[in-house]
């Protein structure tokens, strides 16, 4: 009999994959969630990159959630990278951008309270440049 304790590492096979996960069903009947965030240690963008239906795969029991059902993982027996790959950080933009911005934002505004004269400078109202 399988035991599916907390900290078991344990064979089953991949019953269906979807968006957030893969259910994986034991010998003994009972199926648990590897979730996404369960499956490798980087960014998991395409979880068919990883695992497919009918495979047999190893995975280690974490425990169970507030309704008994088992939370797995194929992360935890994996080694570790030296360092996890995150995903990039957008830094502070130039002074030159946010100086352009702020001004793009202020006449934006002064156009949409009025403020500007209300249409393109130099163009006449109704006429069309051909």
């Amino acid at each position: 009999m399988v035991q599916l304790d907390p900290g078991a590492v344990v064979e089953g096979r991949v019953t269906r994959v979807t968006d957030f996960g893969a259910f994986i069903q034991f010998e003994n009947g009972e199926t648990g969630l590897v979730h996404i965030s369960q499956i490798a240690h980087s960014f998991v963008r395409n979880i068919h990159d990883h695992v497919r239906e009918g495979e047999t795969i190893e995975v280690k029991v974490l425990g169970r959630d507030e309704r008994g059902r088992l939370d797995l993982s194929i992360k935890e027996l994996l080694e570790e990278p030296e360092e996890v790959p995150r995903p990039r950080a957008i830094g502070r933009q130039s002074p030159q951008f946010e100086a352009k911005l702020r001004s793009f934002m202020r006449d934006a505004k002064e156009r949409t309270t009025g403020g500007g004269g209300g249409g393109k400078r130099g163009a006449t109202p109704g006429k069309r440049k051909k």
